[in-house]
């Protein structure tokens, strides 16, 4: 079968299972230089997430406040409206001519009444829970603002490792990129794979002593044989690990 070509060269199958070997020093390399940040970005992110939730949570409690400070106004019209109402309506009982005009315009009056009664009560709700509501705000502006202490002070410190670090970074980005040079797609893709699967990102690892250098189970001698050669890949029965000769 013939070799895949990878960028117009035709490389045989132990300088890919080498070169992956020579990828995994690489990311290796990278993902140590990564313990240093330890929780870091993951702190970094769960602080810049709970940000923005608070933030989010006092845009829509002002919505709220708003949206009460609106029906106030509302209300306050009404009552101001029912006033006028009354104060016509006493006007109009000093000209009526019977008892019934009187008392007709009585009912309409009481019920102004009940109607600025009802309205002061609701203004009243109104007030209360804007309060409440305001109350809710200070608390979450205090919690914003330790909380902002907490990521500024975070960030900064993430910030400087990956400034240490970043031409190091860079320099191991660009080997990698070297060293896939020989890895097909579907190599590749199997590699990733496990280093996510596995612990330590380790995918590809040495026979040492015998043994897989992943999970340590032993290693039959004529697969070890087979290894040596490196005319297939071969991965560990028990781990999944892509196995290299020392």
């Amino acid at each position: 079968m013939a070799q895949k070509k990878t960028n117009e060269v035709d490389y045989s199958m132990q300088e890919k299972i080498m070169a992956l070997y020579e990828l995994q020093k690489i990311d290796s390399a990278i993902d140590e230089i990564n313990k240093v940040k330890g929780e870091l970005p993951l702190e970094v992110q769960d602080l810049e997430d709970e940000l923005a939730g608070l933030n989010t949570r006092i845009e829509n409690i002002n919505a709220e406040i708003e949206e009460l400070n609106s029906l106030t106004r509302q209300r306050k019209r009404e009552v101001d409206q029912a006033k006028i109402m009354i104060g016509n309506y006493k006007e109009q009982q000093n000209n009526v001519r019977n008892n019934r005009e009187y008392d007709a315009i009585t009912k309409e009056i009481e019920y102004q009444e009940l109607e600025i009664e009802l309205a002061e009560k609701r203004l009243k709700e109104y007030s209360q829970q804007i309060k409440a509501k305001k109350a809710i705000i200070e608390e979450t502006n205090e919690l914003v603002a330790e909380r902002s202490i907490d990521y500024k002070a975070k960030k900064a410190e993430l910030e400087s490792i990956e400034a240490e670090t970043a031409q190091q970074v860079a320099d191991l980005l660009a080997k990698a990129e070297k060293a896939k040079e020989p890895i097909d797609e579907r190599l590749l893709a199997a590699y990733n794979r496990i280093r996510t699967n596995v612990r330590n990102g380790l995918a590809v690892v040495t026979v040492t002593r015998d043994a897989c250098g992943g999970c340590f189970n032993r290693i039959p001698p004529q697969r070890q044989v087979d290894i040596r050669q490196g005319k297939k890949l071969i991965v560990c029965e028990y781990c999944g690990r892509i196995l290299v000769s020392e």
